[in-house]
């Protein structure tokens, strides 16, 4: 048996202020409800992050309904309108925090600037996952044989809020991590210039290289802030714009050497791109004078 009351008082009381291992936060509040039913539509200015221990219930974010069932977390990010549905009630635990900047290295702070930004929402992980451990190390039992020494509490409070980064896919990585995705998305970016003249998937590269396609699309976003989508007509134009500037091929057989599906498609995205009809963007090209 849980004491809620007691935990949420403990931890109000003892964990507002956590700091190790290179993050600082500052906690708002931690929650502890045996049966939250729903509550208004609102946002915040700072993460709340919440556990489900029982029950069943819906999530809103951003007009995005998500499932809520027993071992379910999920991330209310700042700014981001959200609210919370339940028929028969949730047992519901949270925290509410910031990071403090000015006393956490750059790469957590980055790493939760990553996760307001791209983060997951909703997580129902295995059972045991290390978040959901750590929250259940923190509450209060009515046998006491079973709870942290007062010591101990600031520890597992600090470890809890840092496992959100991994628990939601904004984990800080290795250095090991950060040189395979670097391999990965080099390989990607390779393998797309070299065959342009084809479809181009991301569920085909993402094959390729054995990885996910969520994974292949991270690799792109967070490695050159540009998506799969963008960046491969980006290299289509590039070398359509070279082909026009220094071969004879017409205008037909370049699309179809940078894969596009039509001639009136490929002329209308380069002329997006660069302002200019490849017609005439090859006669400009030609028509100035060399050096």
């Amino acid at each position: 048996m849980y004491l809620c009351k007691e935990t949420q008082s403990m931890l109000n009381d003892q964990a507002l202020l956590l700091s190790g291992a290179g993050a600082a936060f500052k906690v708002h509040y931690w929650g502890i409800v045996p049966r939250l039913y729903d509550n208004p539509v609102h946002r915040h200015s700072f993460f709340e992050i919440c556990f489900v221990m029982d029950g069943e219930g819906e999530y809103t974010d951003h007009g995005i309904d998500y499932p809520l069932r027993k071992g379910t977390h999920f991330c209310s990010k700042p700014g981001v309108t959200h609210q919370i549905r339940s028929r028969n009630g949730l047992f519901l635990l949270y925290v509410a925090f910031d990071i403090d900047e000015s006393l956490s290295q750059e790469s957590i702070v980055e790493a939760f600037h990553a996760l307001a930004e791209h983060g997951e929402v909703c997580v129902t992980g295995e059972d045991d996952c290390p978040s959901e451990l750590l929250w259940k190390t923190l509450l209060l039992h009515e046998n006491r044989t079973g709870n942290l020494p007062t010591p101990a509490v600031l520890s597992v409070a600090h470890a809890l809020l840092l496992s959100f980064l991994n628990l939601f896919g904004n984990h800080e990585p290795s250095a090991a991590a950060r040189q395979d995705s670097t391999f990965l998305l080099r390989q990607a970016k390779l393998y797309i210039r070299d065959n342009l003249s084809e479809p181009l998937t991301l569920r085909d590269i993402a094959g390729y290289l054995n990885v996910s396609e969520r994974h292949l699309s991270r690799l792109f976003s967070t490695g050159i802030h540009e998506n799969f989508t963008n960046f491969v007509r980006d290299e289509r134009i590039r070398k359509a714009a070279g082909l026009l500037a220094s071969s004879d091929l017409s205008i037909k057989e370049i699309s179809e050497a940078t894969g596009f599906s039509s001639v009136h498609y490929f002329t209308r995205v380069f002329t997006q791109q660069k302002e200019l009809p490849p017609g005439h963007f090859r006669r400009k090209f030609n028509d100035s004078p060399r050096v």
